[in-house]
């Protein structure tokens, strides 16, 4: 063991990380082996993992409650092939007895379900076939993404290797003005350092502004980490986060806290006053612009999604249900609502925001990932432009290759439903 004294400081990743490693420290760009509290595949990663798990001739997994498999991108079945996929999973699932299976009836958006379900706490490492597994960072744990043979690996081991990753420290200050939310926080970070301006990163949030972020707030903002090319993104676990693991997990884990002489390769200050209701025009996240640019564009949309593993939570129903009351979509926009679980689509039906949505002219759907990656229920047309509460506005993202998505948050996105063009709660006629 290293003397205290002599021990170099660590940021909340290294930590977690070190502790799992069973090490006194880390240091970036050390390789290490961890061993991991949750692996996390879904209907379009676990089938390659299964196969890569067969190859191995293992005979059992190393945990059966440590293993969650969440079959969300086209959930329902949308055809035979994804059909076949979901089978061969549900065959996997019983032949090695794991707990954590979640599909049609009880499924949710995987990010949204498993803090939900009790499956993370702050503390954890966390690794999952999915470039959104980061979200979990909002709870003070390490999340990240893998590819489908390190999850097998995984699987097979209950250890996963480690580039420990240099960090990037983001400093919080002041408050959000109103309709302003994380989402909005996240992509103006974006716009200022790119989609590649935390490659291989840790992103960790500091700051008196924190206090007026939600828990919901920061799960949106951490699920976006990987689109700056972030590792992670993490938060001090604080009372909101952990009331909550207690509640869903039993346990408030193990809060990290970086030392205060920690290393960060770069400072950053982000005044919450100074933040716009922001979009990412196409074909990028870091495409930014301030709402009232967008507005002035008079840009017309054809469809609008509220939903995905960014801002499906009951937050976002609730905000965009306040400024749908009593409206209509406008004749030209499809809307679509995708609530990311079931409780939170149940939540939505005992507070009434269901008979909003479908009186505003709205289609609500069961949860699924579904349109966000262009897989079915809201895919776009070529020259179609849709608002959407997802991550990702890639070219075809959504559907056709000259098909365009505009980033937004859910009150940007409700608005925009209203009038038609993309526009902020502002800008709707009283």
């Amino acid at each position: 063991m290293l003397d205290n004294k002599a021990a170099k400081p660590m940021t909340m990743s290294q930590k977690i990380l070190a502790r799992h490693a069973g090490l006194p420290q880390v240091e970036a760009g050390e390789l290490i082996q961890c061993k991991v509290d949750m692996a996390l595949g879904n209907d379009v990663t676990t089938p390659p993992a299964i196969k890569e798990f067969r190859r191995l001739g293992t005979t059992k997994v190393f945990d059966q409650k440590k293993i969650a498999i969440v079959p969300d991108h086209f959930t329902p079945n949308k055809d035979i092939a994804t059909a076949t996929q979901v089978k061969m999973i549900r065959e996997f699932v019983r032949e090695f007895g794991i707990v954590n299976f979640f599909e049609v009836g009880e499924m949710g958006v995987e990010h949204a379900l498993l803090p939900e379900k009790g499956l993370v706490k702050p503390g954890d490492l966390v690794i999952g076939a999915d470039s959104h597994t980061c979200t979990y960072g909002a709870l003070g744990a390490f999340s990240t993404g893998i590819g489908s043979t390190d999850l097998a690996a995984a699987w097979a081991t209950g250890i996963a290797w480690f580039k420990v990753p240099e960090a990037i420290k983001v400093i919080l200050k002041g408050k959000l003005n109103p309709h302003v939310r994380g989402k909005d926080v996240m992509l103006h970070l974006i716009g200022i350092i790119g989609v590649d301006g935390a490659l291989y990163q840790s992103i960790e949030f500091f700051g008196e502004g924190l206090d007026c972020l939600t828990l919901e707030d920061r799960l949106s903002m951490a699920n976006m980490a990987i689109e700056a090319g972030g590792k992670n993104a993490i938060f001090p676990a604080g009372a909101e986060a952990c009331a909550y693991a207690k509640e869903r997990a039993g346990s408030c884990g193990i809060v990290e806290v970086a030392d205060p002489d920690a290393v960060y390769v770069r400072e950053i200050v982000i005044d919450l006053a100074d933040v716009p209701l922001t979009v990412a025009f196409p074909h990028l996240p870091e495409n930014t612009h301030d709402i009232e640019d967008a507005f002035a564009q008079k840009i017309s949309i054809d469809q609008v999604v509220i939903g995905s593993c960014t801002n499906g939570r009951i937050e976002d129903m609730r905000v965009a249900a306040e400024l749908l009351k009593g409206h209509k979509i406008h004749p030209r926009v499809r809307a679509i609502i995708i609530p990311a679980t079931q409780e939170v689509w149940l939540k939505c039906v005992n507070e009434g925001l269901m008979n909003i949505f479908v009186e505003a002219g709205a289609a609500v759907s069961t949860p699924t990932c579904g349109p966000c990656l262009g897989g079915h229920m809201g895919i776009l047309a070529e020259g179609e432009r849709a608002v959407a509460t997802t991550n990702r506005n890639f070219v075809g993202r959504m559907g056709h290759p000259k098909s365009e998505v505009y980033l937004a948050s859910p009150a940007v996105a409700a608005a925009s439903a209203i009038s038609g063009i993309i526009c902020g709660p502002q800008h709707l006629q009283k």
